[in-house]
């Protein structure tokens, strides 16, 4: 019983470890003013990758609305019964764990995580910079972004969005909020919190 007990109490403390979702998604200064160092891990993916911000978020947004854990559903076996889930897609930004994987080496960040803020829009970024490289992406083509992003960059050069209507109505969703974003952002930038000198994150 005391074992069970300690489990519940570590796994309680790992949970509140984890940061929930902002109050208004639809909204980037609120967004940056509820958490700042979200902004300026954005600012830095952006000088380092030259993704605007409005774009890493309009992604992520889509890819899991900013939850850390997010996940596919599961699938219904017999319609009903729980079973198991399409892909190990998990996070921010719903990375598969082999493209993770390659994420870490390309980065020699072994540590770097998939519900890590941080971690998640640099991955974001470093993968527009491959899309940027393989099929002339720019990076601030959030539409033609989105769609390599989901299809993967070999699947984006095959054209295989172009027999899903839907995947091209989401990234056209995608790039509307990454335009709308960027119209806030313009609103708010003087007044969003700035990094002080001695943040290294």
């Amino acid at each position: 019983m005391r074992y069970i007990a300690i489990v519940f109490i570590l796994s309680g403390l790992l949970t509140g470890c984890v940061t929930p979702p902002p109050a208004n998604m639809d909204n980037a200064c609120s967004i940056f003013r509820q958490y700042p160092k979200w902004w300026w891990a954005t600012r830095k993916a952006e000088a380092d990758w030259r993704v605007p911000v409005a774009t890493q978020m309009a992604i992520m947004h889509q890819e899991s609305r900013f939850n850390a854990e997010a996940r596919p559903a599961r699938q219904r076996l017999l319609g009903f019964i729980p079973w198991s889930r399409p892909s190990d897609s998990y996070g921010y930004t719903q990375a598969k764990r082999a493209t993770w994987h390659r994420y870490q080496q390309a980065r020699s960040k072994s540590g770097a995580t998939r519900d890590d803020f941080a971690d998640s829009v640099d991955f974001i970024g470093w993968y527009a910079k491959r899309a940027w490289q393989r099929a002339h992406i720019a990076p601030n083509d959030t539409y033609h972004l989105y769609l390599a992003y989901h299809e993967g960059i070999g699947g984006y050069l095959r054209h295989s969005y172009q027999q899903k209507p839907w995947l091209k109505r989401v990234a056209s969703k995608v790039n509307h909020r990454a335009e709308r974003y960027q119209r806030q952002l313009n609103m708010c930038y003087r007044d969003l919190p700035r990094k002080p000198w001695y943040y290294f994150g």
